[in-house]
């Protein structure tokens, strides 16, 4: 099992590195060349900016097992089709029961943009209360 990493602008990086080093995981973090990423224990696999090639770049290299962490509904999709663990990096757990109405909610949501809708404010979680949200959430997945 390894994390494999939407990392282009994911807040969580140090927190899957802490808990990846407590549990012996590899990382393996994706960025595109617009993003600058180091770090001694993760792997960092930079591809061409581009429409969706970080995400491609992503699914090609998860394997069935393996943790990835992503905000795109999309790239969840493909990774719980391939039987990853997919998890957001406010720590939503996505699953076989639960991604299609994150598709549908994103479908809709574009809907209402393309129409030029508003969405309600809605509170957002501080980083504390989001970090906390997601260790709890990858630790579960980890087991």
């Amino acid at each position: 099992m390894k994390i494999v990493v939407d990392a282009d602008a994911c807040p969580v990086k140090r927190e899957i590195i802490s808990i990846a080093k407590r549990h012996n995981l590899d990382v393996v973090m994706v960025c595109d060349t617009s993003h600058v990423l180091s770090d001694e224990y993760a792997k960092i696999v930079v591809v061409d900016k581009g429409s969706d090639s970080a995400d491609f770049a992503l699914i090609n290299l998860a394997d069935k097992g393996d943790i990835v962490v992503t905000q795109d509904y999309g790239v969840a999709a493909m990774a719980l089709a391939k039987g990853s663990g997919v998890i957001s990096n406010s720590g939503i757990i996505f699953t076989k029961f639960n991604i299609d109405a994150y598709l549908a909610q994103r479908h809709l949501a574009k809907e209402n943009r393309r129409k030029g809708g508003k969405f309600p404010k809605t509170k957002k979680q501080t980083k504390e209360d989001q970090g906390a949200s997601f260790v709890q959430a990858l630790n579960s997945l980890i087991g």
